[in-house]
């Protein structure tokens, strides 16, 4: 009988090579649609064969190598060189069981000091590490492989998991609503594997879908809701395997029109591809193809996406108890290369991440250029994160100092400077311009006429928020939803701040939720500001799709910050909200109009991370406990640290206004 196999074969030494055989059923219970697209494996059983009798791949390209998901080994020296492509190959006849074959190089990185890699984050042969490809071909019937050497290969908390997810889908069954058991299914459905393994999730699954465009990738911040979803329902597999692919792909070649980012440079997002392989025989190439920004709308990288995978991988190991991978030195170099991406030194007189349009969740023309408020606070989550994760030697401790540095300037910065409420915008509308002073009040030389109509009247009595952006001459006073719900998560706002934030959407209700939670940013770009702002853009018209739709994604982030701030019902009520619709209007990607009352004139339905945020956000209702792993409390010690000072020798005064006495 043949079946299908995947063999992976190592061009370092020493090749010892695994057969692991599977038998293709759905990792996640429910078989994804169009199943023949991808390999699914639950039972994976693993014993030593000859490595001479395996063929050997004829291109030189990378595959992510698990220690946990395939064998025990031992370890092995580093080397090689060569572009790294991750491919597999296979065969497109026959389902059922097949072989895996995996280099035995999955070592155990804790042997390794990082302090020896720090040296080698700037080389080039560093990131030129690689193994050949993953093959698919026809192979005989493997029966009769002897028990005692089926190995387990799940890993963890995932061992057994086919049948363990039978039984946690019995008892989930039992308590979940009807919207809950489709959303689940459609999630499951969702799941893309490569080899086998699930490493994420599509954008969007509609099956009445025409043109898919993009939304048949897997991006790496809309995969984020997924994960929490499963690892807040103790599946973690899946998001291991993620965070280790995304992490291989980290270092590809990246260029666009002869210019190349730095290697810190995380995807926006990557698909898997098949191509045949020459000769008859069926056998066919599977890669993993990633986008940089390369094929984005107006080829803007995706500065967010290397954030998210630092406060994903935290996560992870939180939800999980599963820290080794965050010790593992190809992770800790991942984390080093993104902070030296983002702390890179510049022009800029700011702590702020000065970015472009389009580099975020809002990925179009929008005015976001700048420094964005969505990106301030991702960025200061991910360096709370990294302070956390990152293994403090010798080699690191002047990137730890750093890190530091900027957490502090960065949150006073932030607190400073973009935090408005009624008693602040007063301060701002007597504002005195053209100051030029180390004591002047208006730091940003803004002018009163500045402040929009609608903000007069739309801002509470009680309550605030953190302004959308902030450059000279420039305050962009739109609310924007993520940036805000960030600040609170991750403490970048003091808890008065906090506080104010989740009063304001309580006092803005109709505004910011109606029928559909939640705005994106409030208010939307009419008239000419739309004309002049977003370029005419026919998806970004008012009131629709980044330009103030409502998108029930956020509905996850939202009820993190509730819990965080002791309003646990407000996110019921939220949720509630979107519980009514979602399953009826088919789960779209985002709700036009103010009230967020129809769907989103081009939104895509079936949309993932919708599903995702919907349940994600269950998860952490009747979890509220497990929130408290997944949101940062105040860091006095961060307080404490001031590094806006200017040298004693230079002989001039130096003046922090952040130990002024507060404004009466």
């Amino acid at each position: 009988m043949n079946s299908r196999s995947c063999i992976c074969v190592s061009a370092m030494k020493p090749c010892c090579r695994f057969l692991i055989s599977f038998r293709s059923s759905s990792l996640f219970v429910f078989s994804p649609p169009n199943s023949g697209k991808f390999i699914n494996s639950s039972k994976l059983h693993c014993t030593k064969i000859d490595s001479r009798s395996i063929r050997s791949g004829i291109h030189c390209r990378r595959i992510v190598l698990d220690r946990n998901a395939f064998c025990d080994s031992d370890s092995i020296s580093w080397g090689g060189g060569g572009s790294r492509v991750l491919r597999a190959r296979g065969s497109s006849r026959g389902r059922g069981r097949g072989v895996l074959v995996i280099p035995h190089v999955a070592s155990d990185f804790r042997n390794y000091s990082t302090s020896s890699l720090d040296s080698h984050v700037n080389d080039k042969s560093f990131e030129s590490m690689f193994v050949k490809p993953l093959v698919f071909k026809e192979v005989e019937k493997t029966e009769g492989i002897p028990k005692r050497e089926r190995g387990n290969v799940g890993g963890g908390k995932d061992a057994n998991f086919g049948n363990v997810g039978v039984r946690k889908e019995t008892e989930r069954c039992l308590s979940q609503t009807e919207v809950e058991k489709e959303a689940w299914k459609l999630l499951r459905g969702a799941v893309v594997n490569y080899c086998g393994f699930p490493v994420g999730t599509v954008a969007a699954n509609d099956p009445g879908d025409t043109q898919t465009l993009n939304y048949d990738q897997v991006f790496i911040r809309d995969f984020v809701p997924s994960a929490y979803a499963f690892m807040l329902d103790g599946e973690g597999e899946i998001v291991r395997n993620f965070l280790l692919h995304t992490l291989q792909l980290q270092s590809w070649e990246k260029t666009v029109d002869c210019h190349s980012p730095g290697p810190g440079l995380m995807p926006a997002s990557f698909k898997v591809k098949s191509a045949p392989l020459e000769g008859n025989d069926g056998s066919f190439e599977e890669f993993l193809d990633p986008d940089f920004g390369g094929s984005a709308i107006g080829r803007v990288s995706p500065v967010d996406s290397g954030l998210w995978w630092i406060i994903l991988l935290r996560a992870y190991g939180k939800l999980t108890d599963d820290y080794t991978l965050q010790e593992r030195i190809d992770v800790q170099t991942g984390i080093k290369l993104i902070l030296k991406l983002c702390l890179a030194d510049g022009f800029d007189m700011f702590p702020t991440l000065l970015v472009t349009d389009g580099s975020c969740m809002i990925d179009r023309r929008m005015g976001i250029h700048g420094h964005p408020l969505e990106i301030q606070a991702l960025f200061y989550s991910a360096l709370r994160c990294a302070r956390e994760m990152l293994i403090v030697n010798d080699g690191t401790k002047s990137l730890v100092t750093a890190v530091n540095n900027r957490l502090s300037a960065l949150s006073f910065h932030i607190r400073e400077y973009y935090w408005v409420d009624i008693k602040k915008i007063n301060e701002i509308y007597r504002y005195n311009t053209e100051e030029y002073s180390a004591d002047a009040t208006n730091k940003f030389n803004i002018y009163p006429e500045q402040i929009p109509t609608w903000l007069v009247d739309w801002i509470p009595d009680k309550g605030g928020y953190f302004i959308g952006n902030l450059q000279p001459a420039h305050m962009d006073f739109r609310f924007f939803t993520l940036g805000n719900l960030w600040a609170v998560i991750s403490s970048l706002g003091n808890q008065e701040q906090n506080e104010g934030v989740m009063t304001l959407i309580e006092e803005k209700w109709d505004d910011l939720v109606a029928n559909m939670p939640l705005k994106i940013c409030f208010p939307a770009l009419e008239k000419d500001e739309w004309r002049i702002i977003t370029g005419s853009d026919p998806k970004n018209t008012p009131w629709s799709y980044h330009n103030g739709g409502s998108w029930p994604t956020l509905l996850w982030q939202f009820t993190l910050a509730c819990i965080k701030m002791g309003k646990l019902e407000l996110a019921k009520k939220a949720v509630a909200v979107a519980e009514k619709r979602l399953k009826e209007d088919e789960w779209p990607e985002y709700y036009d109009t103010k009230s967020g009352r129809f769907v989103g004139k081009q939104s895509r339905l079936y949309q993932t991370w919708t599903i995702a945020g919907f349940l994600a956000a269950k998860k952490l209702i009747e979890q509220p406990e497990k929130a408290s792993l997944l949101f940062w409390e105040e860091d006095y010690q961060l307080l404490e640290t001031c590094v806006c000072g200017l040298s004693k020798s230079s002989g001039r005064k130096n003046k922090c206004s952040r130990f002024t006495p507060p404004r009466s």
